[in-house]
């Protein structure tokens, strides 16, 4: 990531109260818990992006959510970072994996969709993808449950229970990436799981 300037730091989800608590939300959940702590209020709109603008730690970085469903996110990512003149490398985007076991977290520096329609529509949008993702593993159903109908359900009591510490992982994550690039940050964050979890 670049040494200085201006960061995008942008969280994948779905517009709307009835998506607010779903796996499929878990990017939008970190932005929240990540402004909440650094004091940046997500009350500006443009491109059909709600944002905040502020400092993490000395570096100047702007929060965002996209307001087009999931799959249309890379449009209105792209329109902010080209107004603001934000570099594809100085961008990380936190979005929910099904791959991943719950409460694992897994550092990406670039590479294709995986197969996440949220970030092959980044990278259609931006002609490359050249940026940090932060994946927040969500699981896989042990219910049966279809793919579409797993992501799109909300977390169960006890995953509620470790919410918390994995947003507030993810938010560790997010500003390691900031302060030392995504490299450290990797060796750092990929292969922990939720304490809770883990006992």
């Amino acid at each position: 990531m670049p040494e200085q300037g201006t960061f995008l730091i942008a969280g994948l989800g779905n517009p709307g109260p009835e998506y607010a608590r779903t796996r499929h939300n878990a990017g939008f959940m970190v932005i929240d818990a990540l402004a909440q702590i650094h004091r940046i209020e997500l009350q500006r709109r443009k491109f059909d992006v709600v944002y905040g603008r502020g400092e993490i730690r000395d570096r100047e970085v702007i929060l965002a959510k996209p307001q087009a469903f999931m799959n249309r996110s890379g449009p209105p990512l792209q329109q902010l970072a080209n107004f603001f003149k934000v570099q594809t490398e100085a961008m990380v985007v936190v979005h929910d994996d099904i791959d991943l076991a719950f409460t694992r977290l897994k550092i990406k520096e670039k590479g294709g969709d995986g197969g996440h329609k949220g970030i092959r529509s980044i990278i259609g949008a931006f002609g490359g993808g050249d940026f940090v993702r932060v994946r927040l593993g969500i699981g896989r159903s042990g219910d049966g449950r279809n793919v579409v109908d797993h992501v799109l359900s909300t977390f169960s009591k006890d995953e509620t229970a470790v919410m918390k510490e994995f947003l507030q992982r993810s938010c560790d994550a997010i500003v390691t990436i900031l302060e030392v690039g995504s490299k450290e940050a990797m060796n750092r964050f990929n292969q922990q799981l939720s304490n809770q979890m883990e006992e």
